[in-house]
């Protein structure tokens, strides 16, 4: 089945396409990555980033070159990526290269989102479309967390890879949290809307896209 958005992108329902293999194999990585990470082999665990970056690349690329972008693959990518954040904070965390209370602040966030996500649910409506602070957010901690272990991995770099990397971590920390106010805020104008003016609601990332420039243009 082919579901088609606003501007006419075809969201397929198939399983079984090489983007979407390309991101199982990026998700089979993640405990490999936090293996090695704990165990403080951190060049081996930046190869696996460097592989799992590659592999998150090439997916998106030919999703849209080939036009097989998939109702699946637009949940494997961003749960990927979350992984990678958790995996990357859990395993500094543990060598006590990072205080906990970073990784409570940014799992936290993603929690309240969650459920921010369930009252959505509640009311007949899909998450939120992704906002852009909160991929700049994502870019930051992206960025932050590599710097952070190729310090670790090559003391000789770690003069100036430590603090970009933790500048970056701080950052990308508060601007999580940000952002994620942001979708607190359009969750509560989106369940106040009056039952007989909302849109009916829609599963496809593509009509929730729609939907939610929406209301980024009513502020």
């Amino acid at each position: 089945m082919i579901v088609t958005g606003a501007e006419g992108t075809g969201v397929s329902s198939k399983v079984i396409t090489l983007p979407n293999l390309l991101s199982m194999l990026r998700l089979a990585l993640v405990p490999v990555f936090l293996v090695v990470l704990v165990r403080g082999e951190d060049a081996w665990a930046l190869l696996v980033l460097m592989v799992a970056s590659l592999t998150d690349f090439l997916d998106g690329y030919l999703a849209r070159r080939f036009g097989q972008i998939t109702r699946l693959g637009q949940l494997l990518d961003p749960a990927a990526d979350r992984l990678y954040i958790f995996a990357a904070l859990l395993g500094l965390a543990w060598r006590d290269l990072m205080p906990w209370w970073i990784v409570l602040v940014i799992v936290g966030r993603d929690v309240f989102l969650l459920g921010l996500g369930v009252i959505l649910a509640n009311y007949g409506f899909g998450p939120l479309p992704v906002h852009q602070l909160g991929k700049v957010a994502t870019f930051c901690l992206f960025y932050a967390l590599p710097m952070i272990m190729l310090g670790e991995a090559f003391p000789t770099v770690s003069w100036w890879s430590l603090p970009v990397g933790w500048a970056f971590g701080i950052w990308g920390a508060f601007l999580y949290w940000w952002a994620g106010i942001i979708y607190a805020v359009e969750t509560v104008r989106v369940i106040r809307i009056p039952r007989a003016i909302q849109p009916v609601p829609s599963d496809t990332l593509e009509d929730q896209e729609v939907y939610g420039e929406r209301f980024q243009k009513d502020e």
